[in-house]
């Protein structure tokens, strides 16, 4: 026993470092998507709740494209088939050399377009939420559609949106495991080559498991913080925030 676990040291023949810097990949690969993803599911979402005919009918086609297609095949058809298309633009304008999609931004920019759509309905439930006098009130005060939404409406969108967010946060921990397969060394590549390595699936399966448990556990208390945090001024007076 005491030599399996010599497995997950930091010594020689142990596999703890590598462990540790694919934690690193997972986690930054997560907070890296995150801005992304949901800064274009907000998009999306407002685009939903446009006036315009076109924008509704191209933001309902993305959010269902990219909710109903696994997001392992969204993954691959970014890497390969986008890079592919950027290939042969660049041969096109006449380049020199090759275009190389880095694994990296593919997985970023795969599970962030994924984020997005599911983010997007997140986001239009909260503005559904933002009653319409909300919006009055301050054009009344003199302030522009984009200082009313700036000022008024996105502080309390975020409060509003932040549990729904907060899941999609959960899911993109777990969904960050995909990148594995485009030879990103995350936590899943290096816990696949040290069982390859050494034949003890269970524990270094079971050290993955542990990894993404503790990053659910302090997402979890950080957005438990958050939560009450951005529902501080709505609580004090009652929910006359709304």
């Amino acid at each position: 026993m005491i030599e399996k676990l010599a497995l997950l040291g930091f010594g020689d023949g142990g596999w703890g470092l590598a462990l540790l810097q694919g934690a690193g990949i997972t986690i930054s690969i997560a907070l890296a998507t995150l801005p992304f993803g949901l800064a274009l599911g907000l998009i999306v979402a407002l685009g939903k709740r446009s006036d315009n005919v076109v924008l509704r009918w191209l933001a309902t086609g993305y959010t269902t494209v990219f909710r109903g297609v696994p997001e392992l095949l969204t993954l691959y058809i970014i890497y390969f088939g986008v890079q592919i298309l950027l290939q042969r633009l660049w041969e096109w304008i006449g380049l020199p050399g090759n275009f190389s999609m880095p694994p990296f931004v593919a997985g970023m920019v795969a599970l962030g377009v994924v984020l997005s759509a599911f983010s997007s309905e997140v986001w239009v439930g909260a503005l559904n939420a933002i009653q319409k006098g909300q919006r009055e009130a301050a054009a009344a005060l003199g302030l522009s559609k984009g200082q009313a939404f700036r000022l008024v409406v996105m502080p309390q969108l975020v409060r509003v949106a932040l549990p729904g967010l907060g899941n999609n946060w959960m899911v993109l921990l777990k969904e960050t495991s995909l990148v594995s397969v485009i030879t990103l060394p995350d936590i899943m590549f290096i816990t696949t080559r040290a069982n390859a390595a050494t034949k003890e699936p269970f524990l270094f399966f079971g050290a993955a498991m542990l990894i993404y448990l503790f990053f659910s556990l302090v997402s979890a208390w950080g957005l438990g913080g958050l939560e009450a945090r951005t529902n501080r001024g709505y609580a004090a007076f009652g929910g006359a925030t709304r």
